[in-house]
């Protein structure tokens, strides 16, 4: 039970002192992961898929390799170990702030501001600020919470409770590849193809919890429901789908519809049609929503671990 005890602990602990401190000021890991990613890039880059794989394989196995030498050299101290999965956990998860970012833009559109609304959107998503409206952005803002509420929190909780630090550290490089070099550019069409897959298996897990705790933590769990199961498969993202349709349905607004990503328009199908449209106090929502759906993810994570170490010990 002592592995399993650990991540409780540590992962309590660094989701605390993101819920406390956000993001470390200086010196991000993940900030220098995607410095390291893009030098392993600028060696790599052809424009062919199986080159795009060679550079994934070095970039995220690298990552995985770090995390298990750092837990291996920290296992014989239980306060280390728990140090250790406190550090990681704070370092991949960015829930604090994605809410305060979410806050900011939301603030901007509650005072009328709509430019700096426009300047701040692109600390969320990549969406052309440009080409939006209020509503435009408030529903840019939503979608962007729930979405990252899988990849920035609870997705990352999954893979510490399955594989500890180096499933913490793992998920945060495949997650962070994808943001790289996933889209579909002309340059990385090819080359991202391997990152943009390996992140859509790594996501599966967790964006599936986040629909299901966005059902039990919302305002209305039949909506959300019947949103999942309705609209999920409607949308182009087999992860951001589930999301975004049981965010849509907790929250009783419509998400989904036309927007403008990287010069390109894109006609996404509606998510909860009998929703209203989304409107700048939903932004505060979300982000509540959001932050539960995340204390839940740890609660579901590590009992599920401590679950896992007692019914093993039992069968030792």
């Amino acid at each position: 039970m002592r592995a399993e005890r650990t991540f409780a602990c540590g992962a309590a602990a660094g989701l605390a002192g993101d819920l406390l401190f956000g993001d470390p000021r200086r010196g991000h890991p993940v900030a220098a992961f995607g410095r390291a990613a893009a030098a392993v890039e600028r060696a790599l880059w052809r424009d062919h898929r199986g080159w795009g794989a060679v550079h994934t394989a070095v970039c995220a196995g690298g990552a995985v390799a770090a995390g298990a030498l750092a837990a291996a050299s920290v296992r014989r101290s239980r306060t280390a170990s728990i140090a250790l999965t406190a550090a990681a956990t704070w370092a991949v998860v960015g829930g604090t702030s994605l809410g305060r970012e979410a806050r900011a833009v939301g603030g901007a559109l509650a005072a009328g501001d709509i430019e700096v609304a426009r300047e701040r959107l692109p600390h969320l998503c990549g969406r052309d600020p440009q080409a939006l409206d209020g509503p435009g952005i408030a529903r840019a803002v939503v979608e962007s919470v729930a979405e990252n509420t899988s990849d920035a929190v609870v997705g990352a909780l999954v893979w510490g409770a399955l594989g500890g630090v180096p499933g913490l550290v793992g998920f945060r490089a495949v997650n962070t590849l994808d943001a790289m070099v996933g889209h579909k550019s002309p340059r990385y069409r090819r080359y991202g193809w391997a990152s943009a897959r390996l992140d859509d298996v790594a996501g599966w897990p967790g964006a599936r919890l986040t629909a299901a705790l966005a059902v039990l933590a919302g305002g209305d769990p039949r909506g959300a429901v019947r949103a999942w199961r309705a609209d999920a498969a409607k949308h182009p993202s087999p992860n951001a789908g589930p999301v975004e349709a049981s965010f849509a349905g907790a929250l009783g607004v419509r998400l989904g519809g036309t927007l403008s990503y990287g010069g390109r328009v894109e006609h996404r199908p509606v998510l909860n049609g009998d929703g209203r449209a989304v409107e700048f106090a939903d932004i505060e929502r979300a982000v509540r929503l959001s932050r539960r759906v995340g204390v839940l993810a740890l609660v579901a994570c590590a009992g599920a671990r401590l679950a896992a170490g007692a019914l093993k010990g039992r069968h030792a």
